[in-house]
């Protein structure tokens, strides 16, 4: 069973649409609303997504954590992370889960720096980026892009990862513990749009203060 993932934080303008849109490439969606002030919850389950609700806000590495909880509970074989405000593109999803399959790999991460599809913002680009992938390093990862949101995870890799990072360090951690568990991953080209400009400096502070507070101080 093929079960796409989407944590939510106040999509209801998108989230319809992107269930909608994910049913033509996987099984089941598992929308998991991280304690919404609109709609979400609504749109999400009028489109037919099974909707798991936070009381409270935790982020969207422990909402990811909840939807691979659920998933593993309902017999997934495989996971797809896809985010909830359309930046993703569907037709990505079919070739993506046969490079998965076709690599023998248990984990594929999406990258944005592997073909030409992607207008990065500025601050993406040459500020965010290069100082992620300086704890990917730190790490021993080795990925041409960080902090992307597609991942497709097959039944090894939901079991021995447990996301930690409730917020949005998750990214860097997820391919911290597949090295660290001997787990075998790929890469493969996937396109972003950005609607909006979404994450700025405050984020990209907070997810590097996230990252050593959990590396070093946990």
């Amino acid at each position: 069973m093929f079960v796409a993932v989407v944590p939510a934080y106040n999509e209801e303008k998108t989230i319809g649409s992107v269930v909608q849109s994910l049913f033509a490439h996987v099984d089941k969606v598992i929308v998991v609303d991280d304690c919404s002030c609109d709609n979400t919850y609504k749109q999400a389950l009028t489109s037919g997504a099974i909707v798991l609700q936070h009381k409270i806000n935790r982020g969207q590495g422990a909402a990811l954590q909840t939807g691979h909880d659920y998933a593993l509970q309902i017999g997934a074989d495989y996971v797809l992370h896809f985010d909830g405000d359309n930046q993703f593109c569907v037709e990505d999803i079919k070739p993506a889960l046969k490079k998965l399959k076709d690599s023998g790999v248990d984990i594929l991460f999406g990258s944005r720096f592997l073909d030409n599809r992607t207008q990065l913002p500025w601050f993406k680009k040459y500020i965010l980026f290069p100082v992620a992938k300086i704890f990917n390093k730190i790490c021993g990862v080795d990925l041409e892009d960080t902090h992307n949101g597609f991942r497709i995870l097959n039944k090894k890799a939901l079991e021995q990862i447990t996301i930690e990072q409730d917020r949005m360090a998750h990214a860097t951690e997820i391919p911290a513990k597949a090295k660290k568990l001997g787990l075998q991953y790929v890469e493969f080209p996937v396109k972003v749009v950005y609607h909006k400009f979404g994450q700025g400096l405050g984020g990209g502070f907070k997810v590097a203060r996230d990252l050593v507070f959990g590396k070093f101080v946990k």
